[in-house]
């Protein structure tokens, strides 16, 4: 599902200065996390029968796909920037009560990724379907649970 990207020439990057601070990092990336009033994202998604969770994953990656910046990503040492980042997202089989992990390629609209999504997610039997590429947001959504930070595994070599 590797998305298009182009390569970008650092040496002309005004980022490139910060860049290089964050190459070599583990895991060269920033966690924000806030409170947000979803109440009237709640009633539209209702409204018009969504699942929440899909929604929700696809109101913040279509808003992350238009800003630059969130699409950079390194790929064979070089910085790239994705025309377009997809999704991936942990989903809960009620029966074992294990997770899986479903990868999703970003659609135009809401209505036409959260039946997608759902469908995926639904028919993957795998838990798991390889390593994670770069090209997505990845997300952990339990909407059951009230929290303002998750930590995912970092998969970077141990110092």
């Amino acid at each position: 599902m590797a998305g298009k990207y182009k390569v970008i020439d650092e040496a002309n990057w005004k980022r490139a200065m910060h860049c290089a601070v964050f190459r070599n990092s583990v895991e060269p990336a920033f966690c924000v996390t806030f409170e947000l009033d979803v109440t009237r994202f709640r009633r539209m998604v209702k409204a018009k029968g969504y699942s929440f969770s899909m929604a929700l994953i696809y109101a913040v990656a279509a808003c992350a796909n238009k800003i630059e910046e969130f699409r950079y990503r390194f790929v064979d040492g070089k910085v790239v920037l994705f025309d377009r980042i997809d999704t991936a997202f942990t989903y809960l089989n009620e029966e074992t009560e294990l997770f899986k992990v479903v990868t999703v390629p970003m659609q135009d609209s809401m209505e036409a990724y959260v039946p997608l999504a759902l469908k995926t997610a639904r028919e993957q039997q795998a838990y798991f379907t390889g390593p994670l590429g770069n090209d997505v947001f990845q997300f952990s959504p339990f909407p059951w649970v009230s929290y303002t930070h998750i930590s995912h595994t970092n998969a970077g070599k141990k110092g």
